[in-house]
């Protein structure tokens, strides 16, 4: 088995499409990274992941929009072909098997607000929608309160 994490901000709005029960959540990821080359010059290099996230639960698409940061992992896929001046190409492509929202563009800093809260992982097996965690790590129970057995 492949496997494939990235940590990075999506390039624009999720779309949502339906193929009869089933449903897909297409996004795309960005990830640049910065370095300086042996010349000193300083090169930055962004990375485009095309993702797929099949799932029966589409409630964590509203908050999938474009500059919000995301984990996502999966299986990689690459597809192959030629670009408009005949030259190959490639497209790095992922089947979303977990995501998680991390945060990125238009937060709230109200830390009680709904928007300013990260989101707990889902994944196809435990899709049953998006639960709000606090984005500082502390786990909020059903009835609003902190519960005092933390796992760390």
């Amino acid at each position: 088995m492949i496997k494939m994490q990235i940590i990075g901000n999506l390039g624009k709005d999720c779309v949502v499409k339906e193929f009869g029960e089933r449903k897909v959540i297409n996004f795309s990821v960005a990830h640049t990274e910065k370095y300086k080359k042996a010349d000193g010059s300083r090169e930055e290099k962004t990375i485009w992941v095309e993702c797929a996230y099949w799932t029966d639960r589409t409630a964590i698409s509203q908050y999938l929009l474009k500059g919000k940061m995301v984990y996502a992992e999966g299986t990689p896929e690459v597809d192959g072909y030629l670009n408009k001046d005949g030259k190959p190409s490639a497209t790095l492509r992922m089947r979303v098997q977990n995501i998680q929202l991390l945060g990125g563009a238009g937060l709230d800093s109200n830390p009680s607000s709904d928007a300013s809260r990260g989101f707990k992982q889902l994944t196809p097996a435990s899709n049953t929608g998006v639960s709000n965690v606090p984005s500082t790590v502390a786990v909020v129970t059903d009835d609003g309160g902190v519960p005092d057995d933390l796992p760390f």
